[in-house]
This record gives structure tokens, C-alpha cells and sequence, in this order.
């Protein structure tokens, strides 16, 4: 192969990404563990594909304490398994998501709230006995599961639902400062250094409650939870986590309006912020077409163990009930239920490998410092049903290959080729459209290099099958005039 870019991608894929090449930061709920019969647990979990895990959650007490959401599962997948034959019992070494974690290089933070966890945050924040309390309180946990760091998901600050206040906005800057402070002498007092980051809202709304440019400071990393924007809540069917704004819908719900605003409005510095990618989706009832009115319900039949808001791995158990679409606008891709299956009239928002590599191409671009991902279990795949066997993690392996990649961009071509593909995306046949009528041969290789398909081009238009390749983004390369010429395909 003469192409220098695939010769550069096959030598990159000698050691793909022993840390991730920006922040990727997975969610772990500490509920999924029992998912699947403990599929992902801390010796399945691949934590060389991620930077930071963050498990989840905490809960914080009225008092400022904080404490355990589910004791069984926090001792297991935090301490280790469990050695009964021990007074007192003790844990089998490197069996904990902290140890293995470590061994690998990767952080663990704790993360404390969450959606049905946050109305405690109010009158914490509001009393300096109890933000004192509570910062002690981030000190312990870091002591006793040697944590690298604290994540606050206050859901949100002034939201009315959870209890907020117009004295929120100044009140959380008072709690995340009080936890720096505690953290800042915890680590100069065992010389190490400890991470503090809050999730923050998408909603222009919600942002007008913080106090940007104290809270800038204080904190290492703003993860901005761009999900959500659109569910059965809204009862038209649109695009959960939209790359950019839909044809339909509020324009500023989706990532790009996000970052904008986050950077051009609050200036807040890129490289402190990590975007949201969701490896879940969201399903609707009654819709047969996108931007289509619904009855406000998600398929909770069809999708009954994720209630309706189907992970990753469980789409795809379903998909072929399916018919599969692509937005342009919102580069995103979207399912419709096919007449006479249990999908039939349900729409589904979801995120696949394509559109996942274009919002990691999105983070390269413009210089954001990664991703936080809403949840990692959602992207283990077993190699069948009940095996208990993972047998890929397809969403994280795009970002990683994305970020780690000097290649073409996923939103880039190369210049000055003498050909065209079209459709593109595409789901099924392309043609191959060269500007001078010439012999000669294609391959198409996955982003980091590897062959996976080959043939011979013998007039100016030539069909190439495709279905059979996973969705995801490929590169097309055509021999011309003794070289290699590329551009980038995506299978949707």
C-alpha cells in the first residue's frame, strides 16, 4: 500500500491508543452492574479506551453528609470481591474498578447527584457549616476509595423542581470553591493533585444560573451533559442528541449550539470542556416520520428493561424491526418501527458509530477537550445474547481511533482527488465517479488502516457494494496514475 496516510494509520494501530489522545470520560452507574448478568463489571470493563471512569452515584444528605446509593454494589465494584473466609473480611487484590483502573493508568472520580439526587444541593449550598461538611465529605470518600477526584451533578442550580433558588447561582459557586479548597490541601498534604468537575445543563435556560467566569476557575473540567434535548417529554418525535440543529425543534438544543454558547457567550476556555455523547436513545410512540407529532409515551414494551430509552447494545438487538434513516441537518441517525413488529408506529433517537466519529471530529476541530459519555454500559456488545462474553465496545473504539488519528479528518476530504462517491453516507451501493476514464483498483480500509474490501474500477462509474460493512467511517482509496488517492465513506 503506497497511500502515506493508511501507511501512517497502520503504524498508529501498533499500540491503538494506550490512553485515549483527548479526554474520555465514562460514565459507570453503579445499578448497571447487575445489567445482564454483571456483564460489565471491573474485569470486563476495557479501561485502557478511556481516560477518566466516573461512578456514579453518591447521595448528599440534607446535613451535607454523603452517602451510598446501593452499599452492595458500591463494596463490590469499589473495594473489591469480597473474601469471606478473612475476620474481618477482606478483598481479593486488583478485582476493583479502582485498582484495575490504576494498573491501567486510568482515573476514577466519584460522581455525586444525578437527576434524582439533586435536591439536596440547595440548602448544602446555601449554609457555610454545611458546604464545609460537605467538602470534608469529598476528603473521606477520596481517603477511603482513593478516588482521583470529585464530580458534582447538581441537576440543576435554581431549577424549581429540584428545590432551586434564584440564591443557587451564587451559592453553587460557594460550594465548588469550598471543595477546591478542601481538595487543594488534601493533595498538597499527600502530594497529589485532585480533579474537580460539575456537569452543567445544554439548556440556555439553565446556564444563565451559573456564575461563568467564577466558576471557570475553580473547576478542571465543565462537562456538559449535550443529551436529552428531545424525548417523549416533548411529544414530537426528535433527536435526542442532535450534532447540530434540526430542521425542526429549538435551534439551540444540539452540541454545536452548545459549545457556542458556552465559548462565544460565557467564554469559557475549550480545552476545559467535555461534550456529551450519549450511547443511548430515546424511543416515541405514534410517529411514523421525524418532526412528527406523538402520543408523549416511549415503547416501554419493545424496550422494556431500559424503559423505554433503549442503550446501545439493545437497539441494535432490535434494529430489525427497523427501517434506518439519516438526518442531515442534525447528522444524526433515527429509526422508524416497520409495519406489522413490535416497532411498528415507534420512533427511535439514537447515536451510532457515524455519527459518534463526527461529534469525536467535532471535539478535534474545535479544540474542546473530550467527551463525557452517558453510559459506558450501553456500548458493550456481547458476542450473543446471554454469552456473558463482550465481544466489542464499538462507540468508545470510534472515539478513541478519532481522537488518536492524524488522519483525514471525519469531516474532511482529501484535495485535488479525480474522483467522487455518492451517496455519501450510504446504507447500501455507491458509485465511484472518476473525472477521466482510466483502469484501476480501489480498496477500502477501516480508519486505522486495515483492508477490508478490494476490486477493480474499469469505467468512469463504478457501483460498489457496501451493505455488508458495519456502519461506521471507511476510507476509499483509488490507484491513479501510479498513486493513492483518498477520501473518507461512511456506511450509515
Amino acid at each position: 500500500m503506497k497511500n502515506t496516510i493508511l501507511f501512517a494509520l497502520l503504524a498508529f494501530n501498533i499500540a491503538v491508543c494506550a490512553q485515549p489522545c483527548k479526554e474520555i470520560i465514562g460514565y459507570y452507574p453503579n445499578w448497571q452492574w447487575y445489567d445482564r448478568s454483571k456483564l460489565v463489571n471491573p474485569t470486563s470493563i476495557n479501561y485502557n479506551k478511556y481516560s477518566i471512569i466516573n461512578y456514579c452515584f453518591f447521595k448528599p444528605e440534607t446535613n451535607g453528609t454523603i452517602t451510598n446509593t446501593d452499599s452492595w454494589a458500591d463494596e463490590n465494584l469499589l473495594q473489591g470481591q469480597i473474601n469471606w473466609s478473612t475476620t474481618p473480611v477482606s478483598y481479593y487484590p486488583n478485582t476493583s474498578i479502582i485498582e484495575r483502573a490504576h494498573n491501567a493508568g486510568t482515573k476514577v472520580m466519584v460522581s455525586i447527584g444525578g437527576w434524582t439526587l439533586s435536591d439536596n444541593f440547595p440548602s448544602i449550598a446555601a449554609s457555610s457549616t454545611k458546604r464545609t461538611t460537605f467538602a470534608s465529605e469529598c476528603n473521606r470518600l477520596i481517603r477511603f476509595y482513593n478516588f482521583d477526584g470529585i464530580d458534582i451533578d447538581w441537576e440543576y442550580p435554581g431549577f424549581v423542581e429540584h428545590s432551586g433558588t434564584t440564591a443557587d447561582k451564587q451559592n453553587f459557586t460557594l460550594l465548588m470553591q469550598e471543595i477546591k479548597d478542601s481538595l487543594t490541601a488534601l493533595g498538597n498534604a499527600r502530594g497529589k493533585t485532585y480533579l474537580l468537575s460539575s456537569c452543567f445543563s445544554a439548556d440556555p435556560a439553565k446556564a444563565q444560573d451559573i456564575e461563568w467566569q467564577n466558576i471557570v476557575p475553580i473547576l478542571d473540567m465543565i462537562n456538559v451533559m449535550s443529551y436529552d434535548f428531545f424525548g417523549a417529554f416533548d411529544c414530537i418525535a426528535n433527536h435526542n442528541s442532535p450534532l447540530f440543529a434540526p430542521t425542526s425543534g429549538n435551534p439551540n438544543f444540539n452540541l454545536d449550539a452548545c459549545f457556542k454558547m458556552l465559548t462565544q457567550n460565557y467564554n469559557v476556555p475549550s480545552n476545559k470542556i467535555n461534550l456529551g455523547v450519549a450511547f443511548y436513545g430515546r424511543s416515541q410512540m405514534g410517529a411514523s416520520a421525524l418532526h412528527q407529532t406523538t402520543n408523549c409515551t416511549a415503547n416501554t414494551s419493545l424496550f422494556a428493561v431500559d424503559e423505554g430509552t433503549p442503550l446501545y447494545y439493545n437497539t441494535l438487538a432490535n434494529i430489525s424491526q427497523f427501517d434506518s434513516y439519516w438526518d442531515s441537518n442534525a447528522q444524526v441517525p433515527y429509526l422508524l418501527g416497520k409495519t406489522g413488529t413490535a416497532a411498528q408506529g415507534t420512533f427511535v433517537s439514537y447515536d451510532n458509530t457515524v455519527s459518534i466519529g463526527l461529534k469525536a471530529q467535532y471535539v478535534k476541530d474545535n479544540n474542546a477537550r473530550g467527551v463525557i459519555i452517558w453510559e459506558i454500559t450501553g456500548d458493550y456488545i456481547e458476542s450473543g445474547a446471554g454469552t456473558g462474553i463482550v465481544q466489542s465496545t464499538p462507540l468508545v473504539d470510534t472515539l478513541n481511533q478519532v481522537f488518536c488519528s492524524s488522519s483525514v479528518g471525519i469531516n474532511q476530504s482529501n484535495k485535488e482527488t479525480t474522483f467522487s462517491i455518492f451517496p455519501n453516507p450510504s446504507n447500501d451501493k455507491i458509485t465511484v465517479r472518476s473525472n477521466d476514464s482510466y483502469s484501476s483498483y480501489y480498496t477500502i480500509n477501516t480508519i486505522l488502516g486495515k483492508e477490508i474490501a478490494n476490486g477493480k474500477v474499469d469505467s468512469e462509474e463504478c457501483r460498489i457494494d457496501i451493505s455488508d460493512l458495519s456502519a461506521g467511517v471507511y476510507f476509499l482509496n483509488l490507484l491513479h496514475n501510479n498513486k493513492w488517492e483518498s477520501l473518507k465513506l461512511i456506511r450509515q
